[in-house]
């Protein structure tokens, strides 16, 4: 792909317009960034360990957690690093392996919350079936298909856009090489790249969204012919926390990824692009599992035994 361009590097404008508050951002990242690898690696290390949430549900928002964390470190240590630097170059194959990168763990994050839908959907309105519909062997291999699709999809939407031929300017109008900023700045008319990119945007964003509004549709139906008040409560507090991540995942990565890049607008873009790389990552542990009590117990479970052991090995000394 390089030996088409002209450009060999890419500068990250990022914050820079900013000015003296990068200062205060690299601070509010940091420490943004922090949370989401300790409440994700928590919640990683929670689930394998306790074999109470040895569920599918679970077992889901594993694979989820650990998609969520790899997505953050593709983006966030580089944008941190610039916020503090005048240097913001990267190279023409590391500019392409970060949005490869960043969209394969993306795109497997919007296929893995159609499938937690579905496995909503089994639970509540298939109990009978569940153990059947979503075996460890079923469980297994749509976890490897949502990540095998979605690297896919980035190595088709990587090539759409790094195939095209870069001869002007290199300024990126963005915190990381993302796919608006960079198709931007091509030499060439860019029309059936996008169209095509847009298309794969309307695979991965609405076809899901649509899936999981019809499971969430069954789901409303069973819930409200559950008799009693607590039965109610407890199939909703089930997938409350699920609807409340893709509503805000969907919602931001429609708004920047479903219209042509000729609309894009680099301040308003650029804060809805933090929304769903650093807000929608803290979303995951904060909203989807530490409010969950099965979660909060084993997290109990967990930290006291670490207790009794560190308590027992100085004990021995």
């Amino acid at each position: 792909m390089a030996n088409s361009s002209c450009v060999t590097e890419f500068f990250l404008l990022g914050f820079s317009s900013l000015g003296e508050l990068q200062l205060v951002l690299f601070v509010v990242f940091l420490c943004l960034y922090l949370i989401i690898l300790s409440g994700n690696i928590t919640i990683i290390s929670v689930i394998c360990l306790d074999h109470s949430l040895h569920t599918p549900m679970y077992f889901f928002l594993c694979v989820l957690s650990t998609s969520e964390t790899c997505y953050t470190i593709v983006i966030l240590p580089k944008m941190l690093i610039n916020l503090l630097s005048v240097l913001r170059t990267l190279s023409f194959v590391s500019c392409a392996s970060q949005m490869y990168f960043f969209l394969g763990f993306a795109v497997t994050n919007s296929l893995l919350l159609g499938v937690m839908g579905y496995d909503r959907y089994a639970a509540i309105c298939q109990p009978l079936h569940y153990t059947i519909l979503m075996s460890w062997r079923v469980c297994g291999q749509l976890a490897v298909t949502c990540i095998i699709s979605g690297f896919l999809i980035s190595l088709l939407g990587t090539t759409l856009v790094f195939s095209l031929p870069f001869c002007g300017s290199n300024k990126v109008n963005h915190y990381f090489c993302d796919i608006s900023p960079v198709i931007r700045l091509a030499y060439v008319e860019t029309y059936i790249n996008e169209l095509v990119i847009f298309i794969g945007g309307v695979l991965v964003l609405v076809v899901p969204l649509i899936f999981i509004f019809i499971s969430y549709g069954f789901i409303a139906a069973a819930i409200l012919k559950i008799s009693s008040v607590e039965g109610k409560r407890k199939a909703f507090s089930t997938c409350a926390s699920h609807l409340i991540v893709v509503i805000v995942h969907y919602g931001c990565a429609s708004f920047v990824y479903l219209r042509p890049s000729a609309k894009y607008t680099s301040g308003k873009d650029r804060l809805v692009t933090v929304t769903y790389t650093v807000i929608t990552p803290l979303l995951n542990p904060v909203v989807y599992s530490l409010r969950n009590k099965d979660v909060q117990l084993a997290i109990r479970k967990m930290i006291e035994k670490a207790r009794l052991k560190f308590y027992n090995s100085v004990k021995t000394l």
